[in-house]
């Protein structure tokens, strides 16, 4: 009967690592639905912006309030999951406070860990008043109606439920070691969770065992939902953050790519020594044409599906957005929600179809994006730039651009009207080249 917890705690945390490993498996494959993205080259300014971005925190201090205060939560997260280590060797193995023989160091980290925990605590309840009494407009984006408000709220209330635990473990823990409860050897030092002593004074010891014990449970088991949560939630950066800004745009951010496709096709047209009426060397088994651009999801590289699931939601790309700012209707986190939105839709359509895409009449432009958003970006890339986590929004809608134009040639007439200046005139100008300095003798 003894080995019963154990037994329960084992099968608790395979069926928890289990189902964590099966969606990432399924992440991993959504992601892989794009094309290749040439990421070579500038491995240690990757590894820097890595390190400056994702580990150091370095574009959320931007804005001092939330960028501290999500700081506190990162660390707090970070650390005081280290402590699960050994819940779970205890949990497996039966054990109480396997590693109370480090002594002093012991005592330091737990301490730690509860000053963290309160931290975090006053964080998550300040971020709760910011969305849901102060209200911060870019929390109140269209966007932002229905699931992800409940979403962003409920990884709050979670994150202040497993502190709460953490804590309430700690105070019945500590009321037991005064006791001198079986098992309960003094270890740690309890600098937040003591003065919850007075709670507890009264209670006998089988009503504090099974106050530890209960809030032990919880808090483990807590840890492994929220651990499965990240896929259907924003709070997937907290896995993707640190690739993300690893493979994060490395070139100046004005600099356009250009389609491959374009450019063989330009050289082609350069070379004095082609042949322009040669048959493709392919012959019959030649590959179909390439898409201009992008109109779904497949049509993007894997860095930029990758940037859909990075998405935070937080709203600065919005914020900073000066079409959004004058009411246009574009908003750059909607873009990467509805990017992510559709690719989740395309993965449940393969996984309902055996692992194959079959077509449902849906596609990312129209259904997800207007043209009415696509148009109304100016490419200053301040989106881009006010990503916390490197995230390129900009990129995606060029793409879906370059679709519009080369693919369905629905360009709006002002841009027709420039490209066609561009093609007889040499400028954006309507303008002959013989009378454009005719102004001077005006």
């Amino acid at each position: 009967m003894q080995y019963i917890p154990n037994i329960l705690f084992a099968l608790a945390l395979g069926f928890g690592v289990w189902f964590f490993y099966n969606n990432v498996r399924k992440l991993i494959r959504n992601i892989k639905l794009g094309h290749d993205a040439d990421v070579s080259g500038d491995s240690a300014q990757r590894w820097k912006n890595m390190a400056r971005i994702a580990l150091g925190q370095t574009k959320m201090v931007v804005r001092p309030i939330a960028g501290i205060l999500h700081i506190i939560v990162y660390v707090g997260f970070i650390i005081i999951n280290i402590e699960v280590l050994e819940i779970i060797l205890d949990g497996l193995l039966g054990t109480h406070r396997l590693f109370a023989f480090l002594g002093g160091a012991y005592d330091f980290l737990i301490g730690s860990f509860e000053i963290l925990a309160f931290l975090v605590i006053v964080a998550v309840v300040i971020f709760w008043l910011r969305r849901n009494v102060i209200r911060l407009k870019r929390f109140l984006k269209p966007e932002m109606e229905g699931w992800p408000k409940k979403d962003g709220n409920l990884i709050l209330y979670i994150e202040l439920v497993l502190m709460v635990l953490f804590l309430t473990m700690n105070g019945a823990d500590y009321q037991l070691q005064q006791m001198g409860a079986e098992h309960y050897v003094e270890a740690g030092s309890f600098p937040i969770s003591q003065f919850l002593a007075p709670i507890f004074q009264g209670m006998s010891e089988g009503t504090l065992i099974a106050i530890e014990r209960g809030a032990w449970w919880i808090h483990i088991l807590g840890i492994l939902f929220f651990l499965n949560y990240l896929y259907y939630s924003k709070h997937l950066h907290i896995l993707l953050a640190f690739p993300n800004t690893f493979y994060g745009r490395v070139k100046p951010q004005g600099q356009f790519d250009n389609l491959e496709a374009v450019t063989k096709e330009v050289k082609l047209m350069m070379d004095p020594n082609a042949d322009p009426f040669a048959a493709d060397a392919g012959g019959d088994d030649a590959a179909e044409p390439g898409k201009f651009g992008a109109s779904d999801v497949m049509d993007l590289n894997w860095v930029q599906l990758m940037n859909a699931y990075t998405c935070t939601e937080c709203g600065r790309c919005t914020s900073e957005c000066p079409a959004n700012q004058t009411g246009k209707k574009l908003s750059p986190r909607k873009i990467m929600m509805d990017t992510r939105d559709r690719l989740e839709e395309v993965g449940k359509n393969i996984d309902a179809n055996k692992g194959t895409f079959v077509p449902d009449g849906k596609q990312l432009l129209d259904d997800y994006i207007t043209k009415e958003e696509l148009w109304a970006c100016t490419t200053c890339n301040a989106c881009v730039q006010a990503c916390p986590v490197s995230i390129d929004p900009l990129s995606i809608i060029v793409e879906m651009r370059r679709y519009l134009v080369m693919e369905q040639s629905a360009a709006p007439t002002e841009l027709n009207n420039m490209m066609s200046n561009i093609e007889n005139n040499g400028a954006p100008w309507p303008y002959n080249q013989m009378d454009r300095l005719n102004w001077v003798n005006e």
